[in-house]
């Protein structure tokens, strides 16, 4: 039997890179999947690249949104069984370059969406189900140089994992956290110069202890660890890094 036959699951940033991938995989094991996108045009473009799974365009970083998109997966399907936060975003500034607008959109969608969203699906959550939440090991190292303001993001989000952990286990529900090393995504485009990303592709061969960057491939598959395989864990941290903290 499939690991997922007849759950439901929301990834939230599910449009592309690691939440469509893992969309996929979770869908190829019996999951019925709703993602969200943050732009009508990756909406758009996902609904064609992920037959048979629900694309929804959702505000990550707003708390009404948030809110929405709870109330639509109760009505729609009844409640959410796994409840994987991908959606995120990355920003690389010099501190002395760094303004209130770069501060609060990385803040808002990153740590303030994340907040309401489960506090909104919690109730939609049956006992015993899973959440699993996207940081980053910026939240353990720092962050690259510039990243400072989305590294403390991720560290939020990591004691997020731990206090909603605690907070749930009367009702069964698992919350664990991968952190991702640097990972092959689309956001590399998206959130870096090309002078930017070259850099960074480079420097991340020399800095990891595997020699290379990850694949989202490899970030789904620790996801549906957590969601469906790691019954005697909660409150976890699973880094997907090439070795990148730990060694």
């Amino acid at each position: 039997m499939a690991k997922l036959d007849g759950k439901i699951v929301l990834v939230t940033g599910g449009t592309s890179g690691i939440g469509a991938v893992t969309a996929k995989l979770f869908q190829s094991e019996g999951a019925k999947v709703t993602v969200t996108g943050s732009s009508q045009k990756s909406v758009d473009a996902a609904k064609a690249e992920l037959p048979g799974i629900e694309v929804l365009l959702s505000d990550a970083g707003d708390v009404a949104a948030a809110q929405a998109l709870a109330a639509h997966m109760k009505a729609a399907h009844g409640r959410i069984d796994v409840l994987f936060v991908n959606a995120g975003v990355a920003g690389f500034t010099p501190l002395e370059q760094i303004d209130e607008a770069f501060y609060d959109r990385q803040f808002n969608i990153n740590v303030k969406g994340v907040f309401f969203l489960l506090q909104a699906a919690i109730p939609v959550m049956p006992d015993g189900a899973a959440i699993v939440l996207t940081a980053s090991v910026a939240g353990s190292t720092g962050g690259l140089a510039g990243g400072m303001v989305y590294g403390a993001t991720k560290a939020a989000l990591r004691s997020f994992g731990r206090s909603f952990a605690k907070a749930l286990l009367p009702r069964g529900i698992r919350v664990n956290t991968i952190s991702p090393g640097p990972v092959t995504t689309p956001l590399l485009d998206k959130d870096f110069t090309p002078a930017q990303k070259e850099a960074f592709v480079t420097g991340s061969a020399t800095r990891i202890p595997m020699g290379r960057m990850g694949e989202s491939e490899e970030v789904a598959a620790a996801a549906l660890y957590l969601a469906v395989d790691a019954t005697y864990t909660t409150g976890s941290e699973l880094f997907v890094d090439g070795g990148l903290v730990e060694i």
